[in-house]
């Protein structure tokens, strides 16, 4: 057999790291519901015409999907993987808008592609957890600051590194450009959208390039260098002396998100006016979180509002949105060692075989069948070995305790055979850490709530 080359960018977990990111997807899922998100799953594929309208950044991440024995002409050849949940969200809304109730509030926990150079916390298969509230025609602005709120919440409940969710306002920079007589708004936008990456001076470069002047230049960067914790960022944009009327709807936008951070989530959003996102369907609020001491790993969360990318023609379906990048947080927080399980099995309980006989091992089952309808997940022993032998199994796997049923036998360094004369013994269980073995019966014990199931932690 030849041997099995690995795949970059297409993580697959041990045990224990799996337990890590079913926590989180866990976690993220339950805080989307308790603010009232209903979830939903859409296909994997979308049509190349509507990945690819939405910038040329998109165009490069497009996984394209063909039949083998496709022809030329074959439809499925012009389908591609989706690059967000975004878009095929905004497709499902114009499909089932009839059968919907606006304004619709949805999530989505699934499989993103993108074809992107693998590196730490960046894959070419992952997960993101996307929050999005749409409506008809109009959206209300309170829904813009609603986003980074849910974020806060969910990160509230994981173990992650202190963060900052960065706003800004499309329209600020849209209003700041058109105030200083530039025209080409989505390419000014791209250029200052690479500040952090490639710095201020290839950013000036490249602004000439696209015709900008040296005063023009500098202002552009003059604006995305204002970040603020609180509403004073409105007075430093006005002091750079361009005056637009959406300019000032921008800044009247976003300081209205600050204004409901600071009362719900103070200190986690600030305004930082670098933030333009490279998707061409943002108009609105644009969303990136960092965690800190951890800002050249880049942003993990990020979204923004978007007016018309979901219109049939005759009605727009205006929303806003944001989205968690799970893997990438697990990438990086795994690779850092910032985050750990306590063990790598669901099991609580490994349910001892005294014998291999057929009713010792249904003994064994009749247990662990009583502890799992109680909500107690366990596992029998593979075989009847030496109960020492059973005991590292267990200890191996980080399953915490061990239970003897019936014939029982002292499990604390029993190295005999299952039969140990122990006969008539009521059933016991010991806490293998501990080496506390105590009588037990499976219809009413329960374990210490730290360790009815993994628990996942920061390391500090």
């Amino acid at each position: 057999m030849s041997k099995i080359a690995p795949l970059s960018g297409f993580p697959e977990y041990l045990p224990a790291d799996r337990i890590i990111e079913q926590h989180f997807c866990d976690v993220i899922r339950e805080v989307f519901e308790l603010h009232g998100f209903s979830s939903i799953q859409t296909r994997s594929v979308e049509p190349i015409e509507r990945l690819s309208a939405q910038g040329e950044d998109a165009d490069k991440e497009i996984y394209v999907i063909s039949r083998l024995a496709g022809g030329e002409h074959d439809r499925e050849a012009r389908l591609g993987l989706h690059f967000d949940l975004t878009v095929p969200f905004a497709r499902y809304v114009l499909e089932h808008a009839g059968q919907l109730q606006f304004p619709f509030r949805r999530y989505q926990i699934q499989q993103v592609w993108r074809g992107e150079r693998p590196q730490e916390g960046r894959y070419r298969e992952f997960i993101q957890a996307d929050i999005d509230v749409v409506d008809v025609g109009e959206l209300p602005a309170h829904f813009e600051a609603e986003m980074p709120l849910v974020i806060a919440d969910a990160f509230a409940r994981l173990p992650v590194p202190d963060y900052v969710i960065g706003v800004n306002d499309r329209k600020i920079a849209e209003g700041f450009y058109r105030g200083i007589g530039l025209d080409d708004i989505t390419g000014t936008l791209r250029i200052v959208d690479k500040l952090d990456k490639i710095g201020a001076e290839a950013v000036t470069d490249l602004l000439r390039s696209a015709g900008a002047g040296e005063e023009q230049a500098s202002q552009c960067l003059r604006l995305a260098g204002i970040r603020g914790a609180d509403e004073s960022f409105v007075d430093r944009v006005r002091a750079l002396g361009v005056t637009h009327p959406l300019l000032e709807q921008g800044l009247e936008s976003l300081a209205a998100v600050l204004r409901a951070g600071a009362a719900a989530a103070p200190g986690k959003i600030v305004a930082d006016l670098k933030i333009a996102r490279g998707l061409d369907y943002y108009t609105g609020a644009v969303y990136e979180t960092q965690f800190v001491g951890y800002e050249s790993w880049g942003s993990f969360c990020s979204g923004g509002r978007y007016d018309s990318l979901a219109s049939d023609g005759k009605v727009s379906y205006p929303g806003v949105g944001i989205s968690i990048g799970v893997s990438r947080i697990l990438g990086l927080l795994l690779g850092q060692n910032l985050v750990r399980a306590s063990r790598s099995t669901p099991a609580c309980v490994l349910v001892a075989l005294v014998a291999e006989t057929p009713e010792d091992r249904a003994r064994s089952v009749a247990v662990a069948t009583a502890l799992r309808r109680r909500g107690i997940a366990c596992e029998v022993a593979p075989t009847a070995a030496k109960f020492g032998k059973q005991i590292r199994y267990a200890d191996r796997r980080g399953i915490p305790f061990v239970w003897f049923p019936g014939a029982g036998g002292d499990g604390a360094g029993d190295e005999g055979s299952g039969d140990t004369g122990f006969a008539g013994r009521g059933d016991e269980v010991k806490d293998i850490r501990s080496g506390e073995q105590v009588p037990a019966d499976a219809t009413t014990w329960q374990p210490p709530a730290d360790d009815l199931h993994p628990t996942v932690s920061r390391v500090v």
